[in-house]
């Protein structure tokens, strides 16, 4: 399933309708912070896993 331009398009003018302009920093802020916390237990797990190999 490809996504064309109009599509991508379409998708982020209903977000924008969804949230609001005022929101979409928030929310992207939001979403970046999580990612950031995801890969920082994700590098502590391969941190603890390899501590316990050896």
């Amino acid at each position: 399933m490809n996504l064309g331009i109009w599509e991508i398009l379409i998708i982020l003018l209903l977000i924008l309708l969804l949230f609001g302009a005022k929101k979409l920093p928030e929310l992207a802020r939001g979403i970046g912070q999580s990612a950031r916390e995801f890969k920082k237990g994700l590098q502590e797990s391969e941190e603890k896993d390899s501590e316990e190999k050896s």
